[in-house]
């Protein structure tokens, strides 16, 4: 299993250097725009738009994993028919011509049929299809000297190509953090892949690649991060195992689930703008004036992950499976996790029941087009169980308050 992580790595970093590409040249950007179909839609939004960037990044993880698979059979058994992301590769140009865009076996022809994406823009076709056949090493030294053996056809993959198109779109580059956290802008831009066990539906292992995390003054070129976790059979590592974080003014070991924190009484969320007011007046008696809001389901996610936050909190059922896999699997690996909010509100915590953690493997019953795979209890993402406990005491708590008082 630690091998297909290593090659996750790998195809994430393309993926990045795409993304990057692609933003190089504004002019060049307008070009790559396409407004999604209806059923392809995320009902948040009234305009939902596809970028070529968002297509090229999700057929080269796909493709260059099915490659991956034919080369070294034995190793990715039966995983290129699991591999399932949110972008159809289909683009029509201004001629009206339908194109199905796919990696073809050599630069040349990538470059001819991008091409005819790109209605003939020959110079920006070659240099796409030269990131896009640009091979890239990824080297992590805690996962290097690691080798986990997993049955390789109980997985499937979710690949977020590029989460938070909105922002990647308008590449606003210099928003200010509040205490860390970016409200919008290209830090909020996140590649996810997610890997899952297709019977049980629980998430194994994960990928965040943040394209855009800092830019260089001078050049202007930006570099970014990527974050991982592996959590099977009773072992979880990530790579966040030896960075520090900083929280509350003090210093925790990121490795550490929270247990230090676990009986602080304050804590921090990040939620969506769109949040809805009842959701917001109690998380502003629970949290006080640590609630944050920032763009991207992913980032959101990822803002736990790095420590930043207690707990990301969203009610509505316009996340999907290929916004939460690869967090929730990084999270596992941290001692945390994801859980449908609903279910979590509806629960009796006396009983003694399992958290309702989402699962990866089943549609939606009754449901069409992206609704199939959408979150639809809504979800809270958390390192640590006990202060998600405590959170959920507290949050249940105030929701009836405020439902009394109106």
């Amino acid at each position: 299993m630690s091998d297909i992580l290593r090659e996750l790595l790998c195809v994430s970093e393309k993926a990045a250097n795409i993304a990057r590409a692609c933003r190089q040249q504004e002019a060049l950007f307008q070009l790559l725009i396409e407004e999604k179909k209806e059923e392809e839609k995320n009902k948040k939004f009234a305009v939902d738009f596809k970028t070529l960037a968002d297509v090229l990044v999700q057929e080269v993880i796909k493709q260059n994993m099915e490659n991956k698979v034919r080369k070294v059979t034995a190793k990715f058994p039966g995983l290129e028919k699991h591999i399932f992301g949110e972008e159809s590769n289909e683009f029509t140009n201004d001629l009206g011509e339908k194109i199905t865009l796919r990696l073809c076996s050599t630069e040349e022809e990538t470059a001819e049929l991008l091409s005819k994406v790109l209605n003939g823009n020959k110079v920006a076709s070659e240099a796409l299809a030269r990131v896009v056949h640009q091979d890239v090493a990824f080297t992590d030294p805690t996962l290097d000297s690691t080798e986990i053996n997993v049955p390789q056809d109980i997985l499937g993959i979710w690949v977020d190509p590029i989460d938070s198109t909105y922002q990647y779109i308008k590449g606003s580059a210099d928003i200010k953090s509040n205490q860390g956290i970016f409200p919008c802008g290209l830090q909020c831009v996140t590649i996810l892949i997610g890997v899952y066990d297709i019977q049980t539906g629980v998430p194994l292992m994960g990928v965040i690649n943040q394209p855009f995390v800092s830019r260089d003054p001078n050049t202007l070129r930006w570099k970014g991060q990527c974050y991982w976790g592996l959590s099977y059979m009773g072992t979880n590592m990530h790579s966040l195992q030896l960075t520090i974080s900083r929280r509350s003014g003090s210093e925790i070991h990121a490795g550490n689930t929270g247990s230090e924190a676990a009986f602080s009484p304050s804590f921090s969320a990040v939620i969506s703008t769109s949040e809805k007011e009842t959701i917001k007046a109690a998380l502003s008696r629970v949290c006080g004036d640590r609630i944050f809001g920032a763009a991207g389901a992913g980032y959101k996610s990822l803002c736990v992950v790095q420590g930043l936050v207690d707990i990301y909190i969203f009610s509505e059922d316009t996340t999907f499976k290929w916004d939460s896999c690869a967090a929730h699997a990084i999270l596992r690996a941290m001692g945390g996790g994801i859980v449908d909010l609903k279910e979590c509100l509806e629960r009796n915590p006396e009983t003694g029941l399992d958290l309702p953690q989402l699962v990866y493997h089943v549609e939606n019953e009754g449901a069409a087009g992206v609704d199939r795979w959408a979150n639809k209890g809504g979800l809270i993402a958390y390192r640590s169980r006990k202060r998600l406990e405590t959170f959920l005491s507290l949050l249940v708590q105030n929701l009836a308050s405020a439902e009394t008082q109106t």
